[in-house]
């Protein structure tokens, strides 16, 4: 019997449109294929070597291939226990929060699985806290100017980039952006409305943007004044970023609640939360959860990775080095006139020039230089903190012809 359904439409019937690629097209990359890394370069498919200043934006600390890093992941996986879901206690993820309450001001750690999150769910025990403080009001957000924390709904609506947030509107209510100055501060900050002060001490997205000290001071004891919660980000300027493990133990301050993800791993996902008593308390059962977060295999790698960056030996190559590298980069600036501004501290470095950033980034890349900007004229250099002045002079070499090019 002849069928009488209608044939399927030809196969190629889509073929005037241009192919799109199998990952969705939310970022810009590259055109070469990167196969292979080691200590501080990347290697494209065709053999080219690439001297990495950008470590995954901050993430492998400790360089690519490490072995250290690798023998973790070994022991790791030679368990066979990658992953239980958090209805089951393993050792591993016990062991790194336990790391933490004994090396911060922590009482408590929760574990997710990136920047954002932590910031997001930071939010929510910001909240979660409030409404045991008797003002029912109490659920406010603020983040100051420059601020960049993720690109969730929440942490949008605390990121001061108009580009990420206006296709997204309307954002998250509750979240307020604030100048970086303590007088608006205490405009806005109203004790029975506002649950958390988030901040960076240093901006990363923002153009790498040293937060003032004092102001960091001035908000600690403005937010103690007023019975508000302070979140520090430290997901790109902690871990040893700055020459101290945490970015604010320069600053003498000690917040109610810290973020952290980038290199806690070296690459593998994985970000945290953590918490004093106070929030530790207010936080049940339920009120929030994760299906990977803190997973034995991602927790026995960052345990071995927290260890390595918090070694005093590792923080002062950072400041050291971070401190020449910061002359050299001054250097630079005087010998081409193109220029305009250079901030940084550790090995996180901005450096604000004439012409866009992404031209000088693309001439580098060409010479086998990462480089990663931090606004339309600023340069971001995060280097992975092994890194050692040969290497980063070499770098710098490369990356003065491409701005004479």
């Amino acid at each position: 019997m002849t069928s009488t359904m209608p044939s399927p439409a030809p196969t190629t019937a889509f073929t005037a449109t241009p192919a799109l690629p199998a990952i969705l097209g939310t970022y810009k990359r590259q055109a070469p294929l990167f196969v292979r890394g080691d200590g501080v370069y990347m290697f494209d498919e065709h053999g080219k070597k690439y001297l990495d200043l950008v470590a995954g934006i901050a993430v492998t600390s400790l360089g690519h291939n490490d072995p250290g890093v690798m023998n973790a992941m070994q022991e790791a996986l030679a368990t066979g226990l990658i992953h239980t879901s958090n209805l089951y206690r393993t050792a591993p993820g016990e062991a790194l929060a336990q790391w933490f309450v004994d090396h911060s001001f922590a009482s408590s750690v929760f574990f997710a699985n990136s920047g954002a999150e932590a910031n997001e769910g930071a939010f929510k025990f910001a909240r979660r806290w409030a409404k045991g403080t008797g003002h029912a009001a109490k659920h406010e957000i603020i983040a100051v100017r420059g601020s960049f924390h993720g690109r969730m709904p929440g942490t949008l609506a605390a990121t001061d980039r108009p580009a990420y947030r206006l296709p997204f509107r309307p954002l998250m209510g509750g979240v307020t952006i604030v100048e970086r100055e303590l007088d608006e501060l205490r405009t806005v900050l109203d004790p029975e409305t506002a649950a958390a002060v988030i901040v960076e001490p240093i901006q990363g997205e923002g153009g790498v943007r040293v937060v003032d000290p004092e102001f960091l001071r001035g908000v600690r004891e403005l937010t103690r004044e007023r019975n508000v919660l302070l979140i520090l980000d430290e997901i790109q300027c902690g871990l040893g970023r700055t020459g101290s493990f945490f970015a604010h133990e320069q600053i003498g301050i000690v917040p109610d609640m810290l973020t952290i993800a980038k290199p806690l791993a070296n690459g593998l996902p994985i970000g945290a939360i953590l918490v004093n008593d106070a929030v530790a308390r207010a936080m049940q059962p339920g009120d929030h959860g994760t299906t990977f977060g803190g997973g034995p295999l991602l927790a026995h790698v960052a345990h071995h990775v927290v260890q390595r960056l918090s070694d005093p030996a590792m923080l002062q190559h950072v400041r050291e080095t971070g401190a020449w590298f910061g002359e050299q980069l001054q250097g630079i600036a005087d010998r081409t006139g193109q220029v305009r501004a250079i901030r940084g501290k550790g090995l996180m470095w901005g450096m604000d020039v004439h012409e866009p950033a992404a031209a000088i980034i693309g001439r580098a890349f060409e010479k086998g230089l990462l480089l990663v900007s931090a606004g339309e004229h600023t340069l971001r250099f995060l280097p992975p903190l092994v890194i050692t002045k040969d290497e980063l002079a070499a770098g710098l070499a490369i990356l003065e012809a491409a701005m004479q090019a």
